[in-house]
């Protein structure tokens, strides 16, 4: 018999609850306890959030069948891990057909369309004036769209969700248009295809699927990184069609210096009042998002554990 509890969201979890029903594998591997047994390390997904699980005494080639994507049926207990909860499995298997699992239904993604946000992006660039900045970044918008619709920001941490990419950059529009009002010496036009243009590499630095899941990262992701070829494929474009050589090289400084430090992967700081602002409206926003999924999961006056993504600090959700 195939019996299957009423499902609860992962975001739900408390410790000792047991689970058995479906949820999508995000990333699985095998790896090797102090004692040398191997278990699967496994990261499960829902629509609601993820949580990390342990398979112990997996059978020979199960990790081959458990890629990201995959939707499982797993039986577990919910425990708690130096701080975290953890899911330990006793059973996990493939979903068959005839468990009619709708894929669409346990994938996180963003809370707007993405046809919405594309013709947003879209809309902006093409009532650019200056025809350098209009053809660059239209023309790598449209090359783009069909992997937009889906792609992540990230594998992990911030906008790792399906449409994140698109979610990211339109929130960054949307605030650069309002920092514009107040530093009103800043080149608008300048500044949005930056916004635009400063991540739309990562579909060339990452191998996602359909639901926005990364498995690993490209050769080209590992070994030139979004950055570096951001600022190709901009200078390639450039070339293309014809644009003024300044605008090309204050487009590919954008992009080279926007995650600001060396050690972030960028080879130089940001030298323009533009570059310099691309900057702060990627942290913001990164770290914006990090807060809001962290502090959705706490009760008031609860703090979080360390976050990784936010330098090891532990959120406070306040009682306010």
């Amino acid at each position: 018999m195939n019996i299957v509890l009423p499902h609860k969201n992962i975001k739900d979890f408390e410790v000792k609850d047991d689970i058995l029903s479906f949820y999508m594998i995000k990333s699985c591997e095998v790896k090797t306890s102090s004692t040398g047994a191997k278990y699967l390390n496994i990261t499960l997904g829902d629509a609601g959030g993820e949580i990390n699980a342990k398979l112990w005494d997996c059978p020979e080639g199960l990790a081959e069948r458990l890629t990201a994507g995959t939707i499982v049926r797993i039986m577990g207990t919910v425990i708690e891990y130096q701080g975290s909860l953890q899911l330990k499995l006793e059973k996990i298997r493939p979903a068959r057909e005839e468990d009619n699992i709708d894929p669409a239904d346990l994938v996180q993604t963003a809370p707007y369309a993405s046809e919405e946000m594309y013709g947003y992006l879209y809309d902006t660039a093409k009532k650019f004036k200056n025809d350098s900045i209009r053809n660059i970044t239209v023309n790598i918008l449209e090359k783009n769209k069909s992997k937009l619709m889906y792609y992540p920001a990230a594998k992990k941490n911030h906008h790792a969700i399906m449409g994140g990419l698109l979610y990211h950059t339109s929130t960054m529009l949307k605030t650069a248009h309002k920092v514009c009002e107040i530093y009103d010496f800043l080149d608008k036009e300048l500044l949005f295809a930056g916004v635009i243009l400063h991540d739309m590499a990562k579909i060339d630095e990452m191998d996602s699927n359909q639901f926005g899941l990364v498995d690993e990262y490209t050769p080209e992701g590992n070994l030139i990184g979004h950055l570096v070829k951001g600022a190709m494929n901009i200078s390639k474009e450039g070339e293309r069609v014809n644009a003024d050589k300044e605008i090309v090289m204050l487009l590919c400084h954008m992009i080279l210096a926007h995650h600001y430090e060396p050690e972030y992967g960028s080879p130089k700081y940001p030298c323009t009042p533009e570059a310099e602002m691309l900057h702060h409206l990627d942290l913001i926003d990164a770290r914006m998002f990090d807060m809001k999924r962290i502090s959705g999961d706490l009760k008031k006056g609860e703090f979080s554990e360390k976050i990784w993504s936010l330098e090891g600090r532990q959120i406070y959700k306040a009682k306010i």
